[in-house]
């Protein structure tokens, strides 16, 4: 199917692809967005769809099987939620998390990385070497300096909280 059979091909089953799923869905919105899903995995395989192997069959059936994949994914998100409860409120960060980022958007990318990489997601010098592509020593070099660096934009008590 060529590119513009294709637009043809879209342009005539459209309006139709959509009630037939709409009446099997009930819901107007999920009827679009599978249908135009389906046409999305359609237009991928159009050199393979011809009038002869029915392509609007085809795209029904995929439309069809994507609403029944977000049902299942919906049922099994809400059987979650009634097995475990809603989950805990996550607190926003407070304003020494929000001091730190502010200080490191202050210094150099690499320096940025490496403390974070080092400090926050507690990783050994030689993980961050690894994880960067840096020297152990450049990897050292860089936090020594960050360090420095953020110490002139924090103050001795912001310091203390992310050393701690």
């Amino acid at each position: 199917m060529s590119p513009d059979e294709f637009d043809d091909f879209y342009a005539d089953s459209w309006s139709r692809l959509v009630g037939q799923l709409y009446a099997m869905t009930g819901n107007l919105a999920e009827a679009q967005d599978v249908v135009q899903e389906a046409f999305m995995r359609a237009w991928g395989r159009r050199e393979q769809l011809s009038a002869a192997q029915a392509p609007e069959a085809w795209v029904r059936t995929v439309a069809w099987r994507l609403a029944v994949s977000r049902w299942r994914r919906a049922r099994s998100t809400l059987q979650a939620f009634f097995r475990h409860g809603a989950p805990p409120d996550a607190s926003g960060p407070g304003p020494e998390s929000a001091a730190l980022v502010a200080a490191l958007r202050k210094i150099p990318e690499e320096q940025r990385r490496v403390i974070v990489l080092h400090y926050l997601c507690d990783m050994p010098v030689a993980e961050v070497a690894a994880e960067t592509g840096a020297p152990v020593g450049t990897v050292k070099v860089r936090l020594s300096r960050a360090r420095a660096a953020l110490a002139k934009h924090l103050s001795d008590d912001e310091l203390m909280e992310m050393y701690a």
